[in-house]
C-alpha cells in the first residue's frame, strides 16, 4: 500500500467515526489527489481549526478558488458547520477531511471529475 493509500484510509476513518459520514470512497481519493504533496506534511496536512488566518485558506483557495463559489457568509457557515461536526476538540483535523465534507456540502463533487 502506498503511502498515499494509507492515508486515505486514515481520511476515511475520520470520515466515519469523527465525522459519522460513509464517504463515496471514489471522491475521497480525487480530493486527496487534488490537496497534492501537502498531505505528506504535518504542518499542511491538517487545518488549526481555532485559527482564522486558516481558515481564510480555506475559504480563498479551497472554495472560491478551487471549488468557484462567491465568497459570502455562507462560506464561514459552511466552514464554521464543518469544523462543529469534525469537532471543535479534535486536535488533527485532516485538510482532505474538511475539503471533501466542504466539497459534499456544495454539492461540488463536479469539480472533481
Amino acid at each position: 500500500m502506498s503511502a498515499r493509500e494509507e492515508l486515505i484510509v486514515k481520511y476515511a476513518a475520520d470520515l466515519k467515526d469523527k465525522c459519522g459520514v460513509s464517504p463515496d470512497m471514489d471522491l475521497l481519493t480525487k480530493v486527496t489527489i487534488g490537496c497534492g504533496p501537502s498531505i505528506y506534511n504535518a504542518d499542511s496536512a491538517t487545518v488549526a481549526g481555532s485559527q482564522q488566518a486558516e481558515l481564510d485558506t480555506v475559504k480563498n483557495n479551497f472554495l472560491i478558488k478551487k471549488l468557484g463559489l462567491s465568497d459570502g457568509p455562507e462560506l464561514d457557515a459552511a466552514i464554521d458547520a464543518v469544523m462543529e461536526k469534525y469537532g471543535r476538540s479534535n486536535k488533527n483535523k485532516y485538510r482532505v477531511v474538511i475539503y471533501y465534507l466542504l466539497t459534499v456540502h456544495f454539492k461540488k463533487e463536479s469539480v472533481y471529475n
